[in-house]
C-alpha cells in the first residue's frame, strides 16, 4: 500500500476531499489554508533579475508529485519575469541530516560533503530568494526538506536577511490541515529574518490530476511572474 492508498483509507472519516477539484481560497473562510496573494508587480524584486533556489522535496516522480507540480508552474513565471531559478531535488540527491557536531562552527564547510555542500549551498548563499516546496507529511515537511532546513546550521549567518516562499499540498482539506507546517515557516522565517514573498497552501490535493484542475497552479504561477 502506497502512501497516498494509506491517507485516503485511514483518513476518509477525519475529513472530505472536494471532488471538484481543490479546496479553494475561501475554505471556512482561512484563507492562509489556501494561498497567499501574489505581490504586486515587481515588489518584490524592485524590478532587478533575482536569484532564485526552489528547493523540491517529494519522493515521488515529476509527473505524480502534486508539490512538484505547483513548483514548476512557480518556476514557469519566474522564469518568464526574466529571473534565474536553480531547481534541487532533495529526494533525488545524495544528503545527510546534520550530525550536530558544530565542526563548521555555523561558518562552514559542513563536514558532510555531499549534494547540499557542493551544489545546493553554494547556489543558496548567493540567492536573493529560496522556495521551500514540501508534500505534507503527518502535518509537516518532508523529512527531505527537513533535511536541507537542518543544515542551514552550517551558514546561519550567510542565510539570514534572504526572500522566500513556501509551496506545499497536502491531502487533507480541513480548515487546519496547514496550521502545523504553517506556524514552522513563520518561525523560520522570523529566526533567519525572511522576507516572507508568498505562499501557496495547496489543500485537497490528493492526485496530480486533482492538483492540476485546482487553482494553486495559476496562483503559484502568478506569484513567480509578479516577483
Amino acid at each position: 500500500m502506497n502512501r497516498r492508498e494509506f491517507l485516503k483509507i485511514s483518513g476518509m472519516g477525519a475529513f472530505t476531499l472536494f471532488l471538484s477539484g481543490c479546496g479553494l481560497a475561501a475554505i471556512g473562510g482561512d484563507k492562509k489554508n489556501a494561498a497567499s496573494a501574489a505581490p504586486e508587480k515587481g515588489s518584490v524584486s524592485g524590478g532587478k533579475n533575482m536569484k532564485i533556489v526552489v528547493i523540491n522535496s517529494s519522493p515521488h516522480s515529476d509527473s505524480e508529485s502534486t508539490s512538484k507540480y505547483l513548483s514548476s508552474r512557480f518556476t514557469e513565471g519566474a522564469k518568464s519575469a526574466g529571473h534565474d531559478v536553480f531547481v534541487f531535488d532533495a529526494a533525488k540527491e545524495e544528503t545527510h541530516p546534520c550530525s550536530g557536531c558544530d565542526k563548521c562552527g555555523m561558518d562552514g564547510p559542513c563536514v558532510w560533503n555531499d549534494a547540499i555542500e557542493q551544489k545546493l549551498m553554494p547556489k543558496m548563499l548567493e540567492a536573493d530568494l529560496l522556495v521551500l516546496v514540501t508534500p505534507l507529511y503527518y502535518y509537516g515537511m518532508s523529512a527531505q526538506l527537513k533535511t536541507i532546513v537542518d543544515r542551514f546550521y552550517s551558514r546561519t549567518g550567510k542565510l539570514h536577511n534572504k526572500k522566500s516562499i513556501i509551496i506545499a499540498t497536502a491531502y487533507n482539506s480541513a480548515d487546519w490541515t496547514m496550521e502545523a507546517l504553517s506556524a514552522h515557516y513563520n518561525t523560520l522565517v522570523r529566526y533567519m529574518e525572511w522576507q516572507d514573498a508568498g505562499q501557496v497552501w495547496g489543500i485537497g490535493c490528493g492526485s496530480r490530476s486533482l492538483v492540476e484542475r485546482s487553482e494553486f497552479g495559476d496562483m503559484a504561477q502568478k506569484i513567480g511572474a509578479n516577483l
